[in-house]
């Protein structure tokens, strides 16, 4: 058994934060008034985050990199029919998809909220760029549709972590947090050095710019 580093640390940081600012939506969308201008901070900070996922994606750890994903119906198809009895390193097929979904739906979440006006007290900041009937559309999704597709995307993620601790006696949870990952060969290690960290605080950096300079444009 081999112990390879999987997960770097800047993705680890991405990951865990993500959790907490979802965590802290939903509490804060759901509380409603005061509460909502937190709402909004979280949200330009899960925009934040998803911009740094998507540079990190091209420059981040080996298993970080989008080209480590297998999403391709002929990859879904293999690993459904001969899953693997032995742990392997990165996202499966199945979590590939999982976790482009979860990133995709929450990329949609704010664009939505962006646009999204409850005709009461809170209004996203670029609801004056948008017709009154996109903004409608766009509420109902952000508030309903869009948020239970989220909610059960996580559940799914929760009971996928929980299918593999229970019967694989795999600790997925165990491996975010540490980084490293126990295989039964070798596998190509993610850099995890002080450069690549200080590139991933600086591309962090690079990404809430840019989240900081779109909300410059709002009316």
């Amino acid at each position: 058994m081999v112990k390879v580093r999987v997960w770097d640390l800047p993705l680890r940081v991405f990951h865990w934060a993500l959790a907490l600012c979802v965590l802290a939506l939903v509490v804060t969308g759901n509380v409603g008034g005061e509460a909502m201008v937190w709402h909004f901070r979280f949200g330009y900070a899960v925009l934040s985050l998803l911009v740094f996922r998507l540079l990190w994606g091209f420059s981040g750890g080996h298993w970080a990199r989008w080209s480590t994903f297998r999403i391709s119906p002929g990859a879904v198809v293999a690993y459904l029919r001969h899953p693997p009895e032995q742990a392997q390193p990165g996202h499966s097929p199945l979590g590939s998809l999982s976790a482009l979904a979860l990133l995709g739906m929450l990329l949609l979440q704010v664009a939505t909220g962006l646009i999204s006006d409850d005709e009461i007290a809170t209004a996203g900041p670029f609801v004056p760029w948008v017709s009154s009937s996109l903004s409608a559309l766009a509420t109902h999704w952000h508030t309903e549709t869009g948020k239970l597709i989220l909610l059960l995307l996580v559940a799914l993620h929760l009971a996928a972590i929980w299918f593999y601790r229970r019967f694989k006696q795999r600790r997925l949870t165990q491996v975010m947090v540490t980084g490293d990952q126990v295989l039964a060969q070798a596998q190509p290690a993610s850099r995890d050095d002080a450069g690549q960290r200080w590139k991933g605080l600086f591309l962090f950096g690079i990404a809430a710019a840019c989240v900081a300079a779109l909300l410059q444009f709002a009316p």
